[in-house]
């Protein structure tokens, strides 16, 4: 049971996800899909909900499934983990666990770098940065040269404000999915291909 949800402070508006894991019980993992859908299907009635998925687990001896859930923002995500219908839902799954949930948030560059329909630890640091330093270099690079010639007469602030929240958008939605893929296997060397 979630007692003291992360506290994590965030712009109000950017977008949070939240990682749930749940070791379930062996022969209780039909009980489990059913509890999850009744608990995805409340949480998609919550202020804020943008999507719910599941990982189900590849080995039978260690039944893991993870829940990536995703809010607008912290506050809205933190309404839905301590609300009373939630806390309801988690003493439902009790039986069906071996240990406590664990709950991880992801609200910065990390979420630029995940893999569809894989859970991996976040890549170095360093390995983030220059990664995010190539895609902001070529995007911007790019599109400086496409609208430089439509922002020509605007006040230097709000070109920059125009361009930068172009790039942020293209880098969040285009760019870095197609380029966490193109360096996987530097980004995350350990991983099975």
């Amino acid at each position: 049971m979630l007692d003291n949800p992360p506290i994590i402070e965030t712009e109000e508006n950017q977008q949070v996800t939240a990682i749930i894991s749940h070791v379930v019980r062996p022969g209780r993992e039909q009980g489990y899909e059913e509890w999850f859908h009744g608990i995805a299907a409340d949480a998609r009635k919550f202020k804020g909900h943008l999507g719910v998925s599941t990982i189900r687990p590849h080995e039978h001896n260690h039944p893991e499934y993870v829940a990536i859930l995703k809010f607008d923002h912290y506050d809205n995500l933190k309404t839905w983990l301590e609300s009373d219908i939630r806390r309801e839902w988690i003493e439902r799954l009790q039986p069906l666990i071996v240990k406590p949930e664990s709950i991880q948030t992801l609200t910065g560059l990390e979420t630029w770098f995940t893999l569809p329909h894989q859970l991996l630890k976040a890549p170095p640091r360093y390995k983030m940065a220059l990664v995010s330093w190539l895609g902001v270099f070529v995007t911007l690079a790019i599109l400086s040269r496409l609208i430089a010639p439509l922002l020509e007469g605007l006040p230097v602030l709000l070109h920059q404000l125009i361009t930068t929240g172009l790039v942020v958008l293209i880098l969040t939605y285009g760019v870095m999915p197609q380029l966490t893929k193109l360096f996987k296997n530097w980004l995350y060397p350990k991983m099975e291909s």
